[in-house]
């Protein structure tokens, strides 16, 4: 699967997600962070935020005074992000190729967005991209969803409201630990609704090789928290909080 295939999905799906899920995450994310990650930067200090989705995180940043630079693969997801953190820089990047020339004092990527990096080998590219564009001693912190119990059984969701219908079917191939997401939108086009169809995939790495390739890529001293146990996260049965050091 190649990044102008994914990308071109998540161009459909991002009012969606701008106006649903976006502020509906980066709540209860900013809450964490203010506990595991902001007593360790310096005020002021610079952030990337890789994957940024729709930039409510980005915002978040900015109003604590850090000086945030987002990244995504999306033009239509910056697009809303450049209206929601207005203070804030995005560029039109890939997490696995990204190359700039500032260094930062921290990288975060949040709401599960390296679920979405498909090959482990490629997630691995990611970090040693993470790891070039930190500081001497700079903090990566991110969070991937995890494999349980729930994620073993196909799933639906049904959404109907005033500016669309949103039908999402799930299905789950634990050998390839690859979950597909099927969506069916319809919105509505003048008298009548238009639909559209999109597919979305994750997959779901072990915290040992999560770990593993932190290491291989240069990273010391990491620490998981369990979202859900430790922090009362509730929006998905199982996910974990990586935070790593250069």
């Amino acid at each position: 699967m190649q990044a102008a295939e994914i990308y071109s999905e998540y161009d459909h799906f991002a009012w969606f997600y701008n106006k649903y899920w976006g502020g509906e995450y980066s709540r209860p994310a900013l809450a964490i962070f203010n506990v595991i990650l902001f007593p360790h930067l310096p005020a002021g200090c610079r952030i990337l935020d890789l994957c940024c989705g729709t930039g409510q995180i980005a915002r978040g940043l900015t109003d604590h005074g850090y000086q945030v630079t987002g990244i995504d693969g999306s033009e239509a997801m910056l697009r809303f992000a450049r209206e929601n953190a207005p203070d804030a820089e995005f560029i039109h990047g890939d997490a696995r190729t990204f190359n700039l020339p500032d260094k930062f004092q921290a990288v975060i990527s949040a709401f599960d967005s390296l679920n979405h990096v498909m090959e482990y080998e490629e997630l691995k590219t990611v970090f040693s991209n993470v790891h070039a564009s930190l500081d001497d001693y700079g903090i990566f912190l991110f969070d991937l969803n995890l494999e349980d119990e729930s994620e073993l059984m196909g799933n639906s969701l049904e959404m109907v409201e005033e500016d669309h219908v949103c039908i999402v079917r799930a299905s789950y191939e634990p050998e390839e630990k690859l979950k597909r997401y099927d969506l069916t939108m319809f919105t509505p086009e003048g008298a009548a609704w238009r639909r559209s169809d999109m597919t979305l995939f994750q997959r779901y790495y072990d915290p040992d090789e999560v770990i593993a390739a932190l290491a291989e890529c240069g990273f010391s001293r990491v620490r998981t928290y369990d979202a859900r146990r430790e922090f009362g996260f509730t929006l998905s049965d199982g996910r974990i909080f990586y935070l790593a050091r250069k």
